[in-house]
């Protein structure tokens, strides 16, 4: 299989030598393509801050991290820049919409930005808006749709480029029960149907029972792993359920 996303061996401190955090302690892991991937860990366990380093968001102290074989550590200015709006496609818990564009100006925005041939967006657009069921609402402005649209007009925007991986940082935290299902459905839809590549940062169960495999995060470092095989969603989401206990995490937030 191929590995689209190779982390390796990396470190993340915050501060200075009379006040040192170690957020992230000599993580290693691998993303095949076509993986649909969890990160959890309770509140402060560093699964936040290994989003923002695979994200560029943030850099490592040190170690490495590879997306489709390009060291992104290594990366800087207008080539970090390229990397990031051609490579990565980002879902953020509260949409990251622009109120004064439409869904559909929206979705094309990245396109737009890369210079893509208007006829050719406007194929795009509707392609994907097709797929999540949102060609009703393209000329609609965000204040005029549910959450649970937002949320699937932010995941066009992020997938139309073809990126090598989606990152989604607690991407259903901002919705309601129904909503979050919707979007969740989206995902694995896109993940099965279009074979997209996703890493999301979950606190929830429910959210996570949804992935292939879960990478459990305490105190910086990786704590377990599962694997949903064969599993049932119900199935794989119990064993998460008792792996959150081990974690000594409390129920309530992720039930």
């Amino acid at each position: 299989m191929e590995k689209i996303l190779q982390v390796k061996n990396i470190e993340k401190y915050y501060g200075n030598k009379s006040n040192l955090t170690k957020a992230i302690d000599n993580i290693s892991f691998d993303v095949e393509k076509g993986e649909f991937v969890g990160i959890m860990g309770a509140s402060g366990s560093g699964k936040t801050t290994l989003l923002n380093c695979i994200s560029t968001i943030d850099k490592v102290t040190c170690g490495h991290i590879f997306i489709d074989q390009e060291d992104i550590t290594k990366l800087k200015g207008n080539k970090l820049n390229k990397f990031r709006r051609e490579e990565l496609g980002f879902i953020f818990q509260d949409f990251n919409l622009l109120d004064t564009l439409t869904a559909y100006e929206n979705i094309a925005l990245a396109l737009t930005i890369q210079r893509v041939n208007p006829k050719e967006i406007g194929e795009m657009v509707n392609s994907i808006a097709k797929k999540l069921g949102i060609q009703d609402i393209l000329k609609k402005y965000p204040y005029q749709v549910s959450g649970g649209q937002k949320q699937r007009i932010a995941s066009s925007r992020a997938i139309i480029t073809n990126p090598k991986l989606v990152l989604a940082d607690e991407p259903t935290g901002a919705l309601d029960s129904k909503s979050a299902r919707q979007l969740l459905e989206t995902f694995e839809y896109l993940n099965q149907k279009l074979n997209t590549t996703f890493l999301v940062v979950t606190h929830d169960a429910f959210s996570a029972s949804y992935a292939n495999r879960i990478i459990f995060i305490r105190d910086g470092k990786i704590f377990n792993e599962l694997v949903k095989g064969n599993d049932t969603r119900k199935q794989f989401f119990e064993k998460i359920i008792e792996v959150q206990t081990l974690l000594g995490g409390d129920l309530n937030d992720v039930i």
